[in-house]
């Protein structure tokens, strides 16, 4: 754990808040109300379990004390009703933001959708936040913002065109929040991931990451899919990680740090191919029937950018971001609870 954010966790503990997360029952978000609650903070979660599971939150509850879940409020709604979002805001200090409609593929096939959660839903959650006076809005941004851009690693203030509806609606996202700290004083951050991955992220359906989907394949003896030569690279970035980014941002109390947006990621770049490689080396580890396999190739996707890479430099200077898992740390860390879910006998 980075010394800042040790820290933080030792003045969360002495100082009693209140914290919004929509989108809780989604994998970040059920990441985000776990630490919290672990912190005895207060935590009010607002999800309509359009791709957020209700097993996710049975796994907090397990995860925490009897005392620290009953601190814990669900509210079964959508971001898409501004009158669920000014409910789910009052009497809140810190609102995380993770509610969407994610995936690239999704968005093509369904642009109207992914614009009304996106969008609608997101400038629904600004209002309420700007009425009820929360100290900070700390947004799910996305590295998918700097579209067709070739440079590498990505610099916040540099981005390209978008290449699909999806990072049009997380572009516009950072429009509003910028807007809304000029004209109305609302104090907000957003955080472009990248990649993210961990325990909890759903296998399932065409819009899955490709972690889960990959290591789900592998241990069910099914076919894995890399789309184009397998060259193609991301910035893989552990939950943890991205846990620490979000409740740095929310309480940093550096003035230079308010209303920007931030890379969440590791400022590494991993082939798919080598992806590939290294999830099969780990789980042939316990299933060595598993170190032979092979991947089968098919063609690009659409939309799809072809490296990804992140400058981490502005959140570790203005937040004190110190990433605390590489991915190969962060793969070892989530495969048990991988191979635990993802088994035969258990799906």
């Amino acid at each position: 754990m980075s010394s800042a954010f040790a820290q933080l966790g030792q003045r969360l503990q002495s100082q009693q808040a209140r914290w919004l997360v929509t989108g809780c029952a989604g994998f970040i978000g059920s990441h985000l109300v776990e630490a919290l609650l672990k912190l005895d903070q207060t935590v009010v979660g607002l999800d309509n379990f359009a791709t957020g599971h209700q097993r996710n939150l049975d796994e907090v509850k397990a995860l925490v004390s009897n005392g620290q879940w009953q601190k814990f409020h669900f509210i079964e709604a959508d971001i898409r009703d501004p009158e669920a979002c000014r409910h789910a805001c009052r009497e809140v200090d810190y609102v995380l933001h993770q509610a969407a409609l994610g995936s690239v593929p999704r968005s093509l096939a369904d642009p109207l959708a992914t614009n009304a959660a996106n969008i609608d839903g997101f400038l629904n959650m600004l209002v309420a936040a700007r009425e009820a006076r929360v100290r900070r809005f700390v947004y799910a941004a996305s590295s998918s913002t700097y579209g067709d851009h070739p440079d590498l690693p990505k610099v916040e203030e540099t981005i390209g065109r978008p290449l699909s509806p999806y990072a049009v609606t997380k572009l516009v996202n950072e429009l509003y929040a910028e807007v809304f700290g000029r004209c109305y004083g609302l104090s907000s951050i957003g955080l472009r991931y990248f990649n993210v991955f961990g325990t909890r992220q759903d296998p399932e359906g065409a819009y899955a990451a490709v972690i889960p989907r990959w290591t789900r394949a592998m241990l069910l003896g099914e076919e894995v899919r890399i789309f184009g030569d397998g060259e193609t690279s991301r910035d893989f970035c552990f939950v943890n990680n991205t846990v620490q980014a979000n409740l740095l941002a929310a309480t940093t109390e550096n003035p230079a740090a308010v209303n920007q947006v931030y890379n969440v990621a590791l400022d590494a770049r991993t082939s798919l191919n080598r992806l590939f490689e290294m999830l099969r080396e780990v789980l042939a580890e316990t299933r060595p029937e598993l170190g032979s396999l092979k991947p089968e190739y098919r063609e690009f996707r659409p939309g799809d950018v072809r490296h990804s890479q992140a400058d981490i430099s502005k959140a570790k200077l203005l937040l004190n971001y110190a990433p605390t898992y590489r991915l190969e740390d962060g793969i070892r860390e989530a495969m048990p609870w991988y191979v635990s879910h993802f088994t035969p006998s258990s799906c």
